[in-house]
């Protein structure tokens, strides 16, 4: 099985650098924009040679994720968009809407008691990922979700500290895959990073 997850296109809280987390945001003009180029992309990846297609689209219920991909599985001709709750946003609580530095200088670790633990949303993540497995078993699936859950599962499946997985940015592509033998993930590339260029030497 192999996944690929797609950070949702630019919103205007993005622009302004606030935090989003479950505040429910719709793209803007630019981000809608971003999806039909990220859209583009994967289409031109399906023209070459021996390329494998994708058999579905999976996203986050917050409007900014499941516009970005309608507006991808429109140019893919895929099958209409299926939500997932498990892989909505991180829960930032009463930081929403505040400036992303005010709320880190208050926060630096992001761990207000009302905010969603790391380690939940790592979970969280894991379920989502079983939930898919048992449900699209073998299958090639996109899912749109959300910049701090994808890094945040990134992390966990690679198990590495969230420190080694770069910041990611609007429409970013990461890409994950089955491991048949282990019955285990494996982060294949981070943005189109392999994920062992971001790993310290040995």
């Amino acid at each position: 099985m192999h996944i690929a997850f797609v950070r949702h296109g630019l919103t205007d809280w993005n622009l302004a650098r606030r935090m989003q987390g479950r505040t429910d945001i719709p793209l803007n003009e630019e981000g809608r924009a971003q999806a039909r180029a990220v859209a583009e992309t994967l289409a031109n990846e399906l023209a070459a040679p021996g390329a494998a297609g994708w058999d579905s689209i999976v996203s986050s219920p917050l409007q900014r994720a499941r516009e970005t991909a309608e507006l991808i599985g429109t140019r893919l001709a895929l099958p209409p968009v299926t939500e997932e709750p498990l892989f909505t946003e991180r829960s930032f609580g009463i930081a929403e809407g505040l400036a992303v530095a005010d709320a880190q200088q208050r926060w630096p670790e992001f761990d207000g008691e009302d905010m969603e633990p790391d380690a939940e949303v790592a979970l969280r993540g894991r379920l989502g990922l079983t939930a898919l497995a048992e449900r699209l078993p073998g299958s090639r699936v996109l899912v749109v979700s959300h910049g701090a859950f994808i890094r945040h599962l990134l992390a966990e499946i690679a198990g590495v500290p969230r420190a080694t997985i770069p910041r990611i940015e609007n429409v970013a592509v990461s890409r994950v895959g089955l491991d048949p033998e282990r019955a285990e993930w494996r982060v294949h590339d981070v943005a189109g990073v392999p994920l062992a260029d971001l790993l310290p030497p040995r």
